[in-house]
C-alpha cells in the first residue's frame, strides 16, 4: 500500500457480525505502520463492552501495535448500535459528525472498523456504515467467512454496495481454517466469482492470538499486495 494525498481513508465492513472485521482492520493497520504510513483507527460504536479499555481497538492496538485510535460512542448490550442507545437511553451516534470528525484526523491512512454488517442501524433514521462510506467517499473493504452460508451473505453485501455506488476495496475471508473442509474450499472459490476478480486475503484463523511480530508475519500472508502483503489467491 502506497501513501495517498491526505487522507486516505479505508472503511472495514462485514457480512455480519464475528466475521473477522477486527482482526483484518487490525492486520491492514499493523502491514500499513511497518511500511512507514502513520495509521489511525476509528471505531464509531462499540457495542457489548461495558466501559472501560476493553473492546475492539484495544484489539487492534495489541495486534497492530497502532495507538492512534478513536472510539466515537460506547453501549453496553450487544444489540446494534441504533438498538443499544435506545435501550441504554442515550442518543444514537451521529454518523454525519463522524464524518466530519474523520476528515479532522491527521494521517495517511484512517481506518474505520463498522460494527455487524454493512447496513446494520445506527439511528432512527436508518443511517448505516454504508451512508458514512458515502459522506467520505471511501472505499470498503468487505470480511466475509468461508463455511456455509457465505455466498448468500456476501452477494448481499456486495450487491448493496453497488446500488449505494460505492467502491469495493476488496473482499477478505476474516478466518481461514487450518484445515478447511469441502465446503470452505468450494466457497472460497465462488467469493472469487462474486468478488469480480481475486480475494483481497483470508487470514488465519487464530491470528488474533498471537503477538505483535507473529501478527505482522500473519497479516502479510494473509492480505494481498494492495495491502501490502503477500497473499494470492490460490484455491487449490
Amino acid at each position: 500500500m502506497k501513501a495517498e494525498p491526505f487522507p486516505s481513508v479505508l472503511v472495514v465492513s462485514g457480512t455480519g457480525t464475528d466475521v473477522g472485521k477486527t482482526v483484518a482492520t487490525a492486520a491492514v493497520a499493523a502491514l500499513a505502520a511497518s511500511s512507514g504510513l502513520r495509521v489511525a483507527v476509528v471505531k464509531p460504536v462499540q457495542t457489548g463492552e461495558p466501559p472501560g479499555p476493553s473492546g475492539d481497538l484495544d484489539i487492534v492496538r495489541r495486534l497492530s501495535g497502532v495507538t492512534d485510535t478513536y472510539e466515537l460512542a460506547r453501549f453496553a448490550d450487544p444489540l446494534s448500535p441504533e438498538a443499544a442507545a435506545r435501550v441504554a437511553g442515550l442518543p444514537p451516534l451521529d454518523l454525519a459528525a463522524a464524518a466530519v470528525f474523520v476528515k479532522q484526523l491527521d494521517a495517511d491512512l484512517i481506518l474505520i472498523e463498522g460494527a455487524g454488517g454493512l447496513l446494520v442501524r445506527y439511528d432512527a433514521a436508518g443511517t448505516t456504515i454504508a451512508d458514512l462510506a458515502a459522506m467520505l467517499a471511501a472505499p470498503v473493504l468487505v470480511v466475509t467467512t468461508s463455511g456455509l452460508g457465505t455466498l448468500n451473505h456476501t452477494a448481499l453485501t456486495l450487491e448493496a454496495l453497488a446500488r449505494r455506488r460505492l467502491r469495493l476495496a476488496g473482499v477478505v475471508i476474516g478466518a481461514w481454517p487450518a484445515d478447511p473442509g469441502l465446503a470452505d474450499r468450494a466457497n472460497r472459490i465462488d467469493l472469487v466469482t462474486l468478488a469480480g476478480g481475486p480475494l483481497a486475503g483470508a487470514i488465519g484463523s487464530g491470528a488474533g492470538r498471537l503477538g505483535q511480530a507473529d501478527f505482522l508475519v500473519a497479516a502479510r500472508a494473509g492480505l494481498s499486495a494492495a495491502f501490502g502483503g503477500s497473499f494470492t489467491d490460490q484455491t487449490d
